[in-house]
Protein backbone atom coordinates (compact mmCIF):
# COMPACT_ATOMS: atom_id res chain seq x y z
CA UNK A 1 0.00 0.00 0.00
CA UNK A 2 1.28 3.26 -1.15
CA UNK A 3 1.51 5.61 1.78
CA UNK A 4 0.62 9.05 0.51
CA UNK A 5 1.99 10.91 3.49
CA UNK A 6 5.43 9.81 2.33
CA UNK A 7 5.30 12.51 -0.36
CA UNK A 8 6.92 15.80 0.47
CA UNK A 9 5.26 18.91 -1.05
CA UNK A 10 8.85 19.98 -1.54
CA UNK A 11 10.51 17.07 -3.68
CA UNK A 12 7.40 16.75 -5.85
CA UNK A 13 7.26 19.10 -8.45
CA UNK A 14 3.92 17.97 -9.60
CA UNK A 15 1.03 20.49 -11.23
CA UNK A 16 -2.44 20.33 -10.99
CA UNK A 17 -5.10 21.35 -13.64
CA UNK A 18 -8.61 21.78 -12.65
CA UNK A 19 -10.99 21.97 -15.59
CA UNK A 20 -14.28 23.80 -14.36
CA UNK A 21 -15.23 25.25 -17.94
CA UNK A 22 -17.78 23.93 -19.00
CA UNK A 23 -21.65 24.63 -19.33
CA UNK A 24 -23.07 22.00 -17.37
CA UNK A 25 -25.55 21.46 -20.00
CA UNK A 26 -27.21 18.45 -18.49
CA UNK A 27 -27.75 20.01 -15.55
CA UNK A 28 -29.50 22.65 -16.15
CA UNK A 29 -27.44 25.50 -14.10
CA UNK A 30 -23.61 25.30 -12.89
CA UNK A 31 -22.89 22.58 -11.52
CA UNK A 32 -19.42 23.57 -10.30
CA UNK A 33 -21.56 26.24 -8.27
CA UNK A 34 -24.01 23.84 -6.89
CA UNK A 35 -23.40 23.07 -3.08
CA UNK A 36 -21.66 20.09 -1.51
CA UNK A 37 -20.82 19.95 2.38
CA UNK A 38 -21.11 23.44 2.89
CA UNK A 39 -19.18 24.73 -0.33
CA UNK A 40 -19.65 24.66 -4.06
CA UNK A 41 -18.18 21.90 -5.89
CA UNK A 42 -16.03 23.98 -7.42
CA UNK A 43 -14.44 25.13 -4.18
CA UNK A 44 -14.29 21.91 -2.68
CA UNK A 45 -12.13 20.84 -5.31
CA UNK A 46 -9.73 23.21 -5.37
CA UNK A 47 -9.64 22.86 -1.93
CA UNK A 48 -8.73 19.38 -1.82
CA UNK A 49 -6.07 20.20 -4.73
CA UNK A 50 -4.41 23.12 -2.18
CA UNK A 51 -4.32 20.54 0.28
CA UNK A 52 -2.50 17.90 -1.99
CA UNK A 53 1.23 18.18 -2.40
CA UNK A 54 0.61 19.37 -6.11
CA UNK A 55 2.10 22.93 -6.78
CA UNK A 56 1.38 25.14 -8.87
CA UNK A 57 -2.57 24.73 -9.18
CA UNK A 58 -3.93 25.99 -11.97
CA UNK A 59 -8.10 26.18 -12.17
CA UNK A 60 -9.38 26.87 -16.17
CA UNK A 61 -12.61 29.09 -16.39
CA UNK A 62 -15.14 29.19 -19.23
CA UNK A 63 -18.85 29.26 -19.25
CA UNK A 64 -19.79 31.27 -16.08
CA UNK A 65 -16.17 32.48 -15.48
CA UNK A 66 -17.47 35.18 -13.51
CA UNK A 67 -19.60 33.86 -11.46
CA UNK A 68 -17.15 31.41 -10.68
CA UNK A 69 -14.40 33.82 -9.85
CA UNK A 70 -15.48 34.91 -6.82
CA UNK A 71 -15.19 30.34 -5.52
CA UNK A 72 -11.07 30.91 -6.59
CA UNK A 73 -10.86 34.45 -4.41
CA UNK A 74 -7.85 34.03 -1.13
CA UNK A 75 -6.70 30.53 -2.80
CA UNK A 76 -3.19 29.67 -3.84
CA UNK A 77 -4.44 29.30 -7.54
CA UNK A 78 -3.52 30.21 -11.17
CA UNK A 79 -6.55 31.09 -12.92
CA UNK A 80 -7.25 31.50 -16.42
CA UNK A 81 -9.90 31.33 -18.80
CA UNK A 82 -10.78 29.23 -21.72
CA UNK A 83 -12.88 31.26 -24.28
CA UNK A 84 -13.47 28.07 -26.71
CA UNK A 85 -14.77 26.31 -23.85
CA UNK A 86 -17.57 25.46 -25.71
CA UNK A 87 -15.09 23.57 -28.07
CA UNK A 88 -14.89 20.51 -25.43
CA UNK A 89 -12.55 19.28 -22.74
CA UNK A 90 -9.27 19.33 -24.45
CA UNK A 91 -9.50 23.06 -25.25
CA UNK A 92 -9.36 23.54 -22.13
CA UNK A 93 -6.60 21.16 -21.20
CA UNK A 94 -4.05 22.94 -23.55
CA UNK A 95 -5.61 26.39 -21.72
CA UNK A 96 -4.22 25.13 -18.36
CA UNK A 97 -0.77 23.42 -19.74
CA UNK A 98 -0.48 26.48 -21.98
CA UNK A 99 -0.65 28.42 -18.50
CA UNK A 100 2.05 26.11 -16.91
CA UNK A 101 4.60 26.10 -19.30
CA UNK A 102 6.68 28.68 -18.19
CA UNK A 103 7.56 26.87 -15.22
CA UNK A 104 7.48 23.43 -17.10
CA UNK A 105 10.92 22.92 -16.59
CA UNK A 106 10.48 22.78 -13.06
CA UNK A 107 7.59 20.93 -13.16
CA UNK A 108 7.52 16.57 -14.08
CA UNK A 109 4.29 15.88 -14.13
CA UNK A 110 0.49 16.90 -13.99
CA UNK A 111 -2.35 15.67 -12.21
CA UNK A 112 -5.87 16.54 -14.01
CA UNK A 113 -8.62 16.61 -12.35
CA UNK A 114 -12.24 17.90 -12.87
CA UNK A 115 -15.17 19.73 -10.31
CA UNK A 116 -17.78 16.65 -10.76
CA UNK A 117 -16.64 14.07 -8.54
CA UNK A 118 -17.29 14.73 -5.16
CA UNK A 119 -15.36 11.61 -3.36
CA UNK A 120 -12.03 12.69 -5.24
CA UNK A 121 -10.05 14.14 -1.63
CA UNK A 122 -6.33 15.28 -1.52
CA UNK A 123 -5.54 11.40 0.06
CA UNK A 124 -6.53 10.36 -3.74
CA UNK A 125 -4.68 12.78 -5.59
CA UNK A 126 -1.52 12.41 -3.23
CA UNK A 127 -1.86 8.72 -4.26
CA UNK A 128 -1.34 9.01 -7.48
CA UNK A 129 1.80 11.29 -7.05
CA UNK A 130 3.14 8.64 -4.85
CA UNK A 131 2.46 6.24 -7.04
CA UNK A 132 3.81 8.02 -10.07
CA UNK A 133 7.06 8.28 -7.41
CA UNK A 134 7.57 4.70 -6.45
CA UNK A 135 6.18 3.22 -9.94
CA UNK A 136 8.36 4.64 -12.48
CA UNK A 137 5.27 4.85 -14.95
CA UNK A 138 4.96 7.54 -17.16
CA UNK A 139 0.74 7.87 -16.22
CA UNK A 140 -1.15 7.34 -12.89
CA UNK A 141 -4.69 7.02 -13.85
CA UNK A 142 -7.72 6.55 -11.09
CA UNK A 143 -9.50 3.31 -11.79
CA UNK A 144 -13.24 3.00 -11.38
CA UNK A 145 -16.64 0.77 -12.69
CA UNK A 146 -14.22 -1.31 -15.09
CA UNK A 147 -12.45 2.26 -16.40
CA UNK A 148 -9.67 4.12 -15.95
CA UNK A 149 -9.53 8.12 -15.49
CA UNK A 150 -8.87 11.61 -13.91
CA UNK A 151 -8.09 12.35 -11.93
CA UNK A 152 -4.94 11.03 -13.54
CA UNK A 153 -1.44 12.19 -13.35
CA UNK A 154 0.89 12.44 -16.30
CA UNK A 155 4.51 12.86 -16.53
CA UNK A 156 6.30 15.64 -18.52
CA UNK A 157 7.15 12.79 -21.21
CA UNK A 158 3.26 13.29 -22.43
CA UNK A 159 2.65 17.19 -21.86
CA UNK A 160 2.88 17.44 -25.78
CA UNK A 161 0.37 14.91 -26.11
CA UNK A 162 -2.10 17.39 -23.63
CA UNK A 163 -1.23 20.33 -25.96
CA UNK A 164 -2.12 18.45 -28.72
CA UNK A 165 -5.14 17.23 -28.16
CA UNK A 166 -8.59 17.30 -29.94
CA UNK A 167 -11.03 20.26 -28.63
CA UNK A 168 -13.41 17.28 -28.09
CA UNK A 169 -11.27 14.58 -26.67
CA UNK A 170 -10.27 14.65 -23.07
CA UNK A 171 -7.19 13.01 -21.09
CA UNK A 172 -9.29 9.34 -21.33
CA UNK A 173 -7.96 9.60 -25.07
CA UNK A 174 -4.26 10.15 -23.97
CA UNK A 175 -4.71 7.41 -21.54
CA UNK A 176 -6.13 5.07 -23.83
CA UNK A 177 -3.23 5.55 -26.54
CA UNK A 178 -0.34 4.95 -23.61
CA UNK A 179 -2.19 2.01 -22.13
CA UNK A 180 0.93 -0.18 -21.44
CA UNK A 181 2.21 2.75 -19.45
CA UNK A 182 -0.49 3.36 -17.52
CA UNK A 183 -0.49 2.23 -14.03
CA UNK A 184 -3.81 2.15 -12.56
CA UNK A 185 -4.67 3.52 -8.53
CA UNK A 186 -8.20 2.01 -7.20
CA UNK A 187 -10.88 4.86 -6.62
CA UNK A 188 -14.46 3.24 -6.83
CA UNK A 189 -15.71 6.61 -5.78
CA UNK A 190 -15.06 7.77 -9.07
CA UNK A 191 -17.45 6.40 -10.73
CA UNK A 192 -19.88 8.79 -8.87
CA UNK A 193 -20.67 12.25 -10.82
CA UNK A 194 -22.46 15.05 -11.23
CA UNK A 195 -24.00 15.43 -14.80
CA UNK A 196 -27.60 15.63 -14.21
CA UNK A 197 -30.30 17.02 -11.65
CA UNK A 198 -31.15 13.42 -10.10
CA UNK A 199 -27.13 12.33 -10.11
CA UNK A 200 -27.23 16.00 -7.73
CA UNK A 201 -30.19 14.96 -5.45
CA UNK A 202 -28.72 11.17 -5.33
CA UNK A 203 -25.53 12.93 -3.32
CA UNK A 204 -27.08 15.33 -1.40
CA UNK A 205 -29.56 12.83 -0.41
CA UNK A 206 -26.91 9.88 0.61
Amino acid sequence: MINPLQVEKTTSPIAAIVLAAGASTRMGQPKQLLQFEGHTFLRHTLEVVVASVCQPIVVVLGAYAEKMRQEVNQLPVMVVENPQWHEGMGASIQVGMTALNPASEEIEGVVLTLCDQPFVSSNVINQLVAAYHSTGQGIIASEYAGTLGVPALFSRKFFSDLMNLQPTSGAKQVIKKYSHEVFPVPFAAGAIDIDTPQDYQNIVEG
